[in-house]
């Protein structure tokens, strides 16, 4: 039961302000799986998509190669969500945020990458947040073993598959993706060890950021 529970992550990369165009941008990597993420805005809305009380979000996944499918239509579900229960909104009205996420590689977990991008690219956009957010993917194989942070490799073996968003404040599930057959104890022992696995990367993050403006001062 132990081994089941273990919190594996593959190593992690990120480098914020990479883009000269956005007002906020960040690039990050799981193994091999690397996302590249820009933020523009609050800026001026359509009038068919301004709401009067709260900024609009919008959220673009392009593919590595070829045009956007459902799967990334999806996605962009997901992660706006997330972005939306995050961002203290209200404090830009008739506003847009537009977040564009170009995935660089894919190897696995790729909707958890695309969510840490995505706040990482926030964050360096300097956009008032009520809390941080993360995304753990985890995979339960056929012998129901639980892996966290699955390569390609092992999502294409696995027999369900799900993606959670976490907040940094109570590490609460914000979101969850799933695709597959499990149980009620597999999804709650799952959301267990990803808040687990939550920790790791809220830290990383934390690391990320101080190392950053320790270079800056």
């Amino acid at each position: 039961m132990e081994d089941a529970c273990s919190v594996a992550l593959r190593e992690f990369g990120c480098e914020q302000n990479l883009l000269s165009r956005p007002d906020g941008s960040a690039s990050f990597i799981q193994g091999d799986t690397s996302v590249m993420a820009g933020v523009y805005g609050p800026a001026e809305v359509k009038v068919s998509k301004e709401i009067y009380d709260r900024a609009t979000m919008e959220v673009l996944i392009q593919p590595k190669v070829g045009l956007p499918s459902v799967r990334e239509r999806s996605q962009e579900e997901c992660v706006r969500e997330t972005c939306e229960a995050a961002l203290l909104l209200e404090l830009h009205p008739r506003s847009s945020i537009t977040l564009i996420l170009q995935v660089l590689h894919n190897d696995g977990s790729l909707l958890s990458c695309c969510l840490n991008a995505a706040c990482m690219a926030l964050m360096d956009a300097g956009l008032p947040m009520s809390h941080l957010f993360c995304g753990v993917t985890c995979a339960i194989a056929t012998d129901g073993h639980i892996i966290t942070d699955p390569t390609a490799a092992q999502e294409a073996e696995s027999r369900a598959l799900m993606t959670f968003a976490m907040d940094s404040r109570d590490s609460n599930v914000m979101m969850s993706s799933t695709k597959g057959a499990f149980s009620v104890e597999e999804l709650q022992r799952c959301i267990a060890i990803s808040q687990k696995a939550s920790e790791k990367i809220f830290a990383f993050y934390r690391d990320s950021v101080s190392r950053r403006y320790s270079k800056t001062l």
